[in-house]
């Protein structure tokens, strides 16, 4: 069977398998935004002039996110930064929105 990135497969009891299910639905929604913002931005043919500082800062916040509490203060700067570096980029905006969405999920506006 052949699946494509980013599915998991869900058990009967509505759970993705292999995720802890104590996780914090805004981590899980923060790792996944994070995860399809970085597959569009290495889809994107094009090269731009602060792509290396976007690339840096979504690697940042997967860190972030991948210790399960990200600190908000540092997910905010990083977000700052990510949107300042493709904000030009129309083409990623979607998927820089749903990264914003989701840090907005952990208190206040982004």
């Amino acid at each position: 069977m052949l699946r494509s990135v980013g599915q998991t497969r869900v058990t009967e009891q509505g759970r993705d398998q292999g995720r802890d299910p104590d996780e914090d639905p805004r981590v899980a929604g923060l790792r996944a935004a994070i995860a399809r913002l970085r597959r569009e931005l290495a889809g994107y043919p094009a090269e731009f002039k602060d792509r290396a500082i976007a690339e840096d800062e979504l690697a940042a916040l997967a860190a972030m996110v991948a210790g399960g509490a990200p600190e908000i203060g540092r997910m905010r700067r990083s977000l700052l930064l990510i949107v300042g570096s493709t904000g030009s980029v129309s083409a990623l905006t979607p998927a820089l929105m749903g990264v914003r969405n989701a840090v907005e999920l952990f208190g206040g506006r982004a």
